[in-house]
């Protein structure tokens, strides 16, 4: 019986936390592009309630990758209260994106 691994990647995210790096939702939305084309099965895009261009480069990301799967560390009310098109749920394990119609 043959396993799959899923590389779930957290570039996004966690490599804003390096001091002195700060990437725009343009340079984001490049580096999830070559994560898909790598073969990256979840990519963690980001923390969009900790900034208005944080949660832009979610959704952006969101929108660009077709394949992957985005998911984004969130306070599930305070993000539907910011884009109620835009519903990320993240549990573990699990994660998918909703869009809202």
């Amino acid at each position: 019986m043959a396993q799959k691994i899923q590389i779930f990647d957290t570039t996004l995210r966690d490599g804003e936390q390096v001091p002195g790096c700060q990437l725009r939702t343009e340079e984001k939305v490049i580096i999830a592009k070559e994560l898909e084309a790598l073969g990256v099965d979840v990519i963690e895009a980001g923390f969009p309630i900790s900034s208005p261009g944080d949660f832009l480069s979610v959704v952006e990301i969101s929108k660009a990758v077709k394949d992957t799967i985005v998911c984004a560390l969130t306070h599930q009310k305070r993000i539907l209260m910011l884009q109620p098109k835009l519903f990320i749920m993240q549990c573990v394990g699990h994660s998918h994106r909703y869009w809202l119609k």
